[in-house]
């Protein structure tokens, strides 16, 4: 079974929406290493409609200006890029599909495909949402900024259901930025004041 990993950038109080006035400041090399990493983890990328259209308008070009960042460019231009959309799109970026049916259901199979090693959602706050309300994914891998956004879409909705989280791994680079990785996690034992009253010291 192929893992799933979402990794996005977010500001300290939730915001996943990027902003280039809040996040370009922090990226430096320690963060690029960390997108190289995620990159790594999987041959298939799963894309909202929004972010494909940002990328497809982006690294194509930066592929064809042989700059510092094309081989990055070249490496997101050969991988599998399977795009969620409720419409028909004409892709001009090579490797590109359509997500073949139901979101939950497609991605299911995705995952149980052996040909698949890993799957990565870069973005795609929507498809995230949905992927963690179905239990799809694997990790949720965060590069949290020293900046309250205080507007634009937040990663997690309102919701009734909690999603309970483990630390596997997390760095702090010179910039104030936290990387952590997380896992999903059993909900821990009910507990109430009373439970924790005499651990305040």
């Amino acid at each position: 079974m192929a893992k799933l990993i979402s990794t996005l950038f977010i500001s300290a109080d939730g915001v996943a929406e990027i902003d280039p006035d809040w996040h370009f400041p922090y990226f430096d090399g320690n963060m690029g290493r960390a997108v190289t990493e995620d990159y790594a983890t999987s041959d298939v990328l799963l894309i909202g409609r929004v972010t494909y259209d940002s990328f497809a308008g982006a690294w194509p070009e930066r592929e064809a200006a042989g700059e510092d960042d094309a081989p990055m460019a070249k490496q997101l231009g050969d991988l599998r890029k399977v795009v969620v959309s409720r419409q028909p799109l004409e892709f001009t970026w090579r490797n590109s599909e359509l997500l073949d049916g139901e979101l939950v259901g497609a991605v299911t199979a995705l995952k149980a495909d052996p040909g698949v090693t890993g799957v990565l959602v870069p973005g795609s706050i929507s498809v995230v949402r949905q992927l963690l309300a179905a239990g799809l994914v694997d990790e949720l891998r965060l590069l949290v900024h020293p900046v309250a956004a205080r507007r634009g879409r937040r990663l997690f909705d309102d919701g009734d259901v909690h999603y309970h989280l483990k630390v596997l791994a997390t760095e702090v680079f010179p910039t104030g930025v936290i990387r952590v990785i997380y896992a999903p996690a059993e909900a821990p034992a009910q507990v109430t004041f009373a439970d924790v009253k005499g651990e305040t010291g």
